[in-house]
């Protein structure tokens, strides 16, 4: 009896080209920034996934993105509080 968990394999062949140069396999779609990306080429299971969720959380990005992403937050409340007519005036003292 086969395992009904495991999924099956895709065949793969191995036809090459004749008139192809290149190097590399020309059949392989990948995308320009799939080597900078860290889930691009994760492996299946649960405790690969964690593990690559805590390298990720250890690793530091943009220093000033909570910055930009903030102000850019304000802007965008700000603009929906004019949408909406809001009167700012109840913020400030008389």
């Amino acid at each position: 009896m086969r395992n009904f968990l495991k999924l099956k394999k895709n065949k793969s062949f191995d036809y090459k080209p004749r008139y192809y140069k290149g190097e590399g396999n020309p059949f392989k779609i990948e995308h320009k920034l799939d080597k900078f990306r860290s889930t691009a080429h994760t492996q299946r299971g649960l405790k690969n996934k964690v593990t690559s969720a805590f390298e990720d959380l250890k690793t530091e990005g943009d220093k000033n993105l909570k910055l930009r992403f903030w102000i850019i937050v304000a802007i965008l409340v700000l603009i929906f509080l004019f949408i909406i007519d809001f009167d700012l005036s109840i913020f400030l003292n008389p």
